[in-house]
């Protein structure tokens, strides 16, 4: 089990997830703006779990008018993964409303979501959050996709 290595990067990715990953019982997915806190993630996917580029699923989310078209949103993401284009998946592009402009600088380069599909890899990071933690969490192999 992942949970009985002495190794930090499996300790801090399972914690990552805890904090930042969607909770399905099917898959893996994280999201965040960081593209540091990103780049580490897909890190303890690629050493803990032997996932290949082939595997990941890449999808950003941002607003436009900020300099930067999709284009170059979508290549900064894959740059900064070390992820090739086959990864990429369909963008959401989100509009300012009318009330919100001035408020708020939104993020040049958006989020991203890193998604892979696999329930055994999501079951063993729930299964190591649990031991680390010392908690029980039966409801995490009863969640829906």
């Amino acid at each position: 089990m992942i949970a009985r290595i002495d190794d930090p990067l499996p300790w801090a990715g399972c914690v990552l997830f805890w904090a930042e990953g969607s909770k399905k019982r099917n898959g893996v997915a994280f999201t965040n703006s960081d593209a540091d806190m990103m780049c580490f993630f897909l890190r303890f996917l690629r050493e803990c779990y032997d996932v290949p580029d082939e595997r990941v699923c890449l999808s950003v989310n941002c607003f436009l008018g900020n300099g930067k078209t999709l284009h170059e949103i979508e290549a900064w993401w894959l740059g900064r993964l070390e992820l090739p284009s086959t990864c990429l998946r369909k963008a959401t592009v989100n509009r300012a409303s009318s009330a919100s402009k001035g408020v708020r600088k939104p993020l040049v380069h958006g989020t991203a979501r890193i998604t892979v599909n696999s329930t055994r890899i999501v079951q063993t990071i729930y299964g190591a959050i649990q031991e680390y933690a010392g908690i029980e969490r039966p409801e995490w192999a009863d969640l829906r996709s």
